[in-house]
């Protein structure tokens, strides 16, 4: 039975990434390398991250501030990272479109930047889980299963699976919307993804009190849920706008 629960918190995990990937990623080879590229990348990061904390843990602090702390330095690096990868993004894109101009081929279309953008979203995100969820869930596939004191209620597994599920979707669609703000100039959603992804770390730090994780993995998924309400307003109305320029060219 524990197998089943093994394969069935990595699903949990996952289970929509591998859906993405298989619907989406899978039928351009570029943007599985743009997964792959994106998933090394931001593990590396995350590595440099707990190689500079490693120095001050554990904490040995009862008090949230040292952890607010480590969560507030590490979403600046990524952040951060996450200008980085984008100016290095837009010199890729103008080598394509350079190439594309001189074979005399379309260049990349809205659509196709959006998916890169989501290639790299994703990328980040299993990274996340990868680091933060699956590397605890081995002990799942025992003969038994573990709770803790501070949230007796669900499984510790479980827990770890749900939060990386969360976490996933907010870095996979945070990437779409950063891109679409650094390209446009929106300060709006270049201030959303940093903005988004502080409050879902801090609000991790609710699960140190008795019973936090009722409360912060719903609060998680609210965060998750306003991120793909944000992303999915902001791609209708960038394809809106592409279309209607189209239409007065023609």
């Amino acid at each position: 039975m524990t197998v089943a629960a093994g394969i069935g918190y990595t699903l949990l995990a996952l289970g929509p990434s591998l859906s993405l990937f298989i619907s989406v990623i899978a039928k351009k080879p570029f943007l599985i390398l743009t997964v792959l590229a994106s998933t090394l990348l931001w593990l590396i990061s995350l590595i440099v991250l707990s190689g500079v904390w490693r120095a001050f843990l554990p904490l040995k602090s009862t008090t949230w501030w040292p952890y607010a702390i480590l969560i507030i330095t590490s979403v600046g690096f990524q952040e951060g990272l996450r200008v980085l990868l984008w100016r290095a993004y837009k010199r890729l894109e103008d080598i394509l479109d350079a190439f594309a101009d001189r074979v005399s081929k379309p260049r990349l279309f809205l659509t196709d930047q959006m998916q890169i953008a989501l290639a790299g979203g994703l990328g980040h995100g299993v990274a996340h889980a990868v680091f933060f969820c699956l590397s605890l869930l081995t002990p799942a596939f025992g003969p038994a299963t573990f709770f803790i004191d501070r949230c007796a209620q669900i499984p510790f597994f479980l827990v770890s699976a749900q939060i990386a599920l969360a976490f996933v979707t907010i870095h996979t669609f945070s990437m779409v919307i950063a891109f679409n703000g650094y390209a446009q100039g929106n300060k709006v959603d270049q201030y959303f993804v940093p903005a988004i992804h502080l409050v879902a770390g801090m609000v991790t730090l609710v699960n140190f009190a008795s019973g936090g994780c009722v409360i912060g993995i719903p609060i998680l998924y609210l965060m998750a849920v306003l991120t793909l309400i944000h992303c999915g307003k902001m791609v209708f109305r960038r394809l809106t706008e592409n279309r209607s320029r189209q239409g007065n060219f023609q």
